[in-house]
């Protein structure tokens, strides 16, 4: 098949390497002329423009957009919506929020244009061993371009979620998810680190990433961090978070479903971005009024 990658930044060009390497003529197109050049190495037929991209194309074009989530998600598909024609195929393959892609459904199919959003997982190692895909939108548009995730996917690691939304709901979830696992082993490396015993972060990760109950890709990737430093020295403690694990929790509130772990994972991360807690100073003068504990002032 042939298809078009808007977007050839660290996943758009591991998934659009990928593809053509599995046979697929590939076609792409980014902003910056670097990420074009890097992806012409890889074999891409890379353009200055998505309107000469889409000249370049078959009379049924594919384009799949792997921008940043919100705003330039919503712009580019926006453009497309002016720029293919009925029977064309749009796929959405970033972290948008679910109810953005149902708006986007909803807007193409009106120009009797396609569209299916794909939750895609597998970070860096996808181009290598496969990504993991969810996938929503009209089934009879999935089997259309199924060979497109069979090229992509990591064996038995695709499939078709449900209606518009379905697949950006499900990894959304799944970042949810992720986010309230490496908070649980972020935790438990703590206490590994500062608990009674001197011990050694590369030798007890070593141990929990093999045959352990909690053995992991996270836990294979953990393991490789303290390698490189063992007391990640060259590592702050402020964790950014893309937006994925508010929304997990806002839907969790939608619905009245509790999603207390994944919750206290989102403030944990909240808590590592400011420099100073107002928060953290009330309990520690609290504590002081109260108790006369120690309060420990700036120099």
């Amino acid at each position: 098949m042939t298809l078009g990658f808007i977007g050839l930044g660290r996943m758009g060009h591991g998934l659009s390497n990928r593809a053509q390497e599995h046979g697929h003529e590939t076609h792409g197109f980014a902003p910056s002329q670097e990420s074009r050049d890097a992806a012409a190495e890889e074999g891409i037929i890379t353009h200055e423009s998505v309107e000469k991209m889409l000249e370049a194309m078959p009379e049924q074009k594919i384009v799949w957009v792997m921008v940043p989530a919100g705003k330039i998600t919503h712009q580019v598909i926006t453009d497309l919506c002016e720029q293919l024609s009925e029977g064309d195929i749009v796929i959405d393959g970033g972290n948008s929020f679910f109810k953005d892609s149902v708006k986007h459904y909803e807007m193409l199919k009106e120009r009797g244009i396609q569209f299916l959003d794909c939750g895609t997982s597998g970070g860096l190692m996808g181009e290598e061993i496969g990504y993991s895909m969810m996938i929503g939108g009209d089934k009879e548009t999935f089997d259309t371009v199924r060979p497109i995730f069979e090229a992509l996917a990591a064996p038995e690691a695709f499939e078709y979620m449900g209606p518009a939304g379905a697949g950006h709901y499900v990894k959304m979830v799944h970042n949810g998810t992720e986010y309230g696992i490496m908070e649980a082993m972020a935790e438990g490396f703590e206490l590994i680190k500062s608990g009674p015993y001197q011990l050694d972060m590369v030798e007890v990760s070593k141990v929990w990433k093999n045959a352990s109950i909690i053995r992991s890709y996270l836990m294979d990737l953990a393991h490789e961090a303290f390698k490189k430093d063992p007391n990640l020295e060259a590592h702050t403690d402020r964790v950014d978070d893309n937006g994925m694990g508010r929304w997990t929790v806002d839907t969790a509130i939608e619905h009245g479903i509790p999603a207390p772990a994944i919750t206290d994972a989102v403030y944990a991360r909240f808590r590592s971005q400011q420099d100073s807690s107002f928060a953290g100073k009330s309990l520690a003068a609290l504590r002081n009024e109260f108790g006369g504990h120690k309060v420990h002032k700036k120099d």
